[in-house]
């Protein structure tokens, strides 16, 4: 058998199907440093100038109608209406997926995102292809949309996410609970006075990190403002992404904050401020909360999207490793509950560890893996 070629599919460059689409492959090479892999954003692959189109749509649909959004998201009568839409979109992008199918050559096709996974599900029905393909759930949402028989397993993040696929009609055998893909990093731990040290962090002073994911999104603004009036001694380390107008509002006003404040943009990996933080403020997406759980980090949700961050939120509480504050009041005060209630902080660890399914990165290379090997072998007649 010849050198193993695995196609990654994501959509958008700031997202967490990309980093999960990465994860993998970092952990695909240090398992087969023969493989040969390729991760790409499909959405503009086929269509770049519908995905600056869609992102805009959806970031404004998120912040003026939130409604609209929770409406649409996992609506089977959406959904079915939308359906010959869908299909004549997968259509028109036959040429792109067929010329990247020729030059690469997969030997398996791996989705982080459910519109690629729907998108090469249909390729291979029209062209009657036998190449096995695995949808990855990057939330804690088995929505309608990553539903397809020609879908050869499904990587979950949970038990039961695993049994909401059953009861849509999903076989036990294409069902993978093996957890949300994350960069093998967060599995390591490191020194946590090393850390503060290496990034110029008080030693000494619990540290409240506050992100929005990879674009920054929510009311971080509003969020530190409160933290940073708690009568409890405290930093605070704020992630950015790629909103660059609260960047720069941070660090003009650095100076005025009466806490430190720790003041960073876009970061690939937040490993290291997990491993030094006591708890984290943030919107629930599925990486971030992954990677919060991997660590044992405490998890304060606050206005979570509606739509898969919505059943995130669920998701977290269930495991009882988040809190959800549903006003700045009630975050300022949980915070000093937090951050002066050793034993209540201690069982949110314990809690996290304990929902946390550990190397799943790897966990998915060996099943990729395994699945090309079987492809192979089934592949080879019988004498």
């Amino acid at each position: 058998m010849g050198d193993k070629r695995i196609l990654l599919l994501h959509i958008s460059d700031v997202s967490g199907h990309r980093c999960a689409s990465l994860a993998i492959q970092k952990a695909l090479q240090e398992i087969d440093a023969t493989v040969k892999t390729k991760s790409i954003n499909a959405f503009n692959y086929t269509n770049p100038f519908l995905e600056k189109f869609i992102n805009w749509l959806y970031m404004f649909v998120i912040k003026a109608t939130p409604g609209i959004w929770d409406y649409l998201y996992d609506n089977e009568a959406v959904l079915k209406k939308a359906g010959k839409t869908r299909l004549l979109i997968h259509k028109l992008n036959d040429k792109k997926i067929k010329k990247l199918f020729d030059d690469f050559r997969p030997d398996i096709v791996v989705c982080t995102q459910a519109f690629p996974c729907g998108m090469v599900a249909d390729y291979k029905r029209r062209h009657n292809l036998n190449i096995p393909l695995i949808g990855v759930l990057t939330d804690y949402a088995p929505h309608s949309y990553w539903l397809n028989n020609l879908v050869d397993a499904y990587i979950v993040p949970a038990p039961k996410i695993k049994e909401r696929f059953l009861q849509r009609g999903v076989s036990e055998a294409r069902l993978k609970v093996l957890g949300i893909p994350i960069d093998s990093e967060f599995g390591k731990r490191g020194d946590p006075q090393q850390i503060r040290q290496r990034l110029g962090l008080d030693l000494k002073l619990p540290a409240v990190l506050i992100m929005g994911g990879g674009q920054g999104l929510g009311p971080i603004r509003q969020i530190v403002q409160i933290l940073n009036k708690l009568k409890t001694p405290a930093q605070l380390i704020v992630v950015c992404g790629t909103n660059k107008r609260l960047y720069k509002w941070l660090q003009k006003n650095k100076t005025a904050f009466n806490k430190p404040l720790w003041v960073r943009g876009y970061m690939d990996k937040i490993n290291d401020l997990m491993e030094i933080s006591n708890f984290i403020v943030t919107k629930p997406g599925g990486l971030t909360s992954t990677e919060a759980l991997t660590k044992s980090l405490p998890i304060i949700i606050v206005n979570p999207l509606p739509g898969q961050e919505s059943m995130n939120t669920r998701a977290l509480l269930e495991m009882k490793a988040a809190l959800k504050v549903e006003s700045f009041s009630e975050l300022a005060s949980l915070a000093e509950e937090l951050l002066s209630n050793s034993a209540r902080l201690t069982t949110l660890r314990k809690n996290a560890a304990a929902a946390a399914i550990r190397d799943s990165a790897p966990k998915a290379a060996q099943l990729i893996l395994s699945m090309i090997k079987k492809q192979a072998q089934d592949a080879i007649p019988s004498l």
